[in-house]
C-alpha cells in the first residue's frame, strides 16, 4: 500500500485490488461517530424560511469532532440575529469549532429575527446522513494497450498516479472524457488492473486519516461481534 496524499482534507491511498476489503471500509465510514446538531428549539422565526428547513440547514453545518467526545457528549448553542442580515453557521455561539463559517442559514430583513437554541451530540450516519463524516470511494488503476493515438491521451492525463509504462501497456488513472477517447479509438484497449486507489474526503469534522483508522476500528469490532455471533 502506497500513500500518494495525506492532508486534513484527502486522503488517497494506493492499494492491492481487494475489493470487499475496500468496500468493507467504505461502508464502516458511515459508522463512525461524529459530532453533529442533533437537537434545536426554535423560539422566533421571522425569515421566509419554516422551521424545518433551518433544523435541517443547522443540521448539516459540520462541527470539529474531539477523539475525547463520547456518546454522552452534549454541546449547547445559541443564535440570536435581527435583520437586515445574512444568518450564517458562524453566528451559532457554542464552545465547540464549527468548521465552515460562511454557509449560509437564511436571510433576515428588516427588524425580522430569528432566535433559538441547538445541542450537538455524536451520532453515526447509519442513524442519520448528517453524521458523516467525508466521502470514502475507490477505482481500479487501469491498464490501457499502447498506441501512438492512445500514448498521447495517457500522456496528457493528469490522474491521482503519474502514467506508468510497462511493456506494450500503461498503468495510468484516467478521467472519464479521456477513457471515451481511448475507446473510440480502440474499445478493447482499456482493462483493469490489479490495484485500486482508494480515497478518503474529509468534510473537516475531523482529518481524513481519521476517518480511515475509526472506520477500521468500526469494520474490526463489527467482524469481532460477527465472530461471536456464530461461535
Amino acid at each position: 500500500m502506497e500513500t500518494l496524499q495525506n492532508t486534513k482534507e484527502k486522503l488517497v491511498l494506493r492499494m492491492p485490488a481487494n475489493e470487499p476489503l475496500a468496500n468493507a471500509l467504505r461502508r464502516s465510514v458511515s459508522e463512525v461517530p461524529t459530532l453533529a446538531f442533533d437537537e434545536l428549539e426554535i423560539y422566533k422565526n421571522d425569515s421566509a424560511l419554516y422551521d424545518e428547513v433551518i433544523a435541517n440547514r443547522i443540521g448539516l453545518i459540520p462541527l470539529k469532532t474531539e477523539k475525547s467526545m463520547t456518546s454522552k457528549t452534549k454541546i449547547d448553542f445559541k443564535l440570536s440575529k435581527k435583520g437586515p442580515c445574512t444568518v450564517y453557521s458562524e453566528d451559532l455561539q457554542g464552545p465547540a469549532e464549527i468548521i465552515h463559517k460562511k454557509i449560509p442559514i437564511t436571510l433576515l430583513r428588516e427588524n425580522h429575527k430569528l432566535e433559538l437554541t441547538a445541542t450537538a451530540a455524536l451520532g453515526i450516519a447509519v442513524d442519520h446522513a448528517k453524521h458523516i463524516p467525508g466521502l470514502c470511494f475507490y477505482r481500479h488503476i487501469l491498464e490501457v494497450s499502447s498506441s501512438p493515438q492512445i500514448d498521447k491521451i495517457v500522456e496528457n492525463s493528469k490522474g491521482l498516479i503519474k502514467a506508468q509504462k510497462k511493456g506494450a501497456k500503461w498503468l495510468c488513472d484516467l478521467n472519464e472524457a479521456e477513457i471515451k477517447k481511448i475507446e473510440r479509438i480502440d474499445k478493447n484497449a482499456i482493462e483493469d488492473s490489479d490495484e485500486l486507489i482508494f480515497i478518503i474526503e474529509s468534510y473537516g469534522n475531523m482529518p481524513a486519516k481519521d476517518i480511515l483508522a475509526g472506520a477500521a476500528k468500526v469494520l474490526e469490532s463489527n467482524l469481532n461481534q460477527f465472530e461471536k455471533e456464530i461461535k
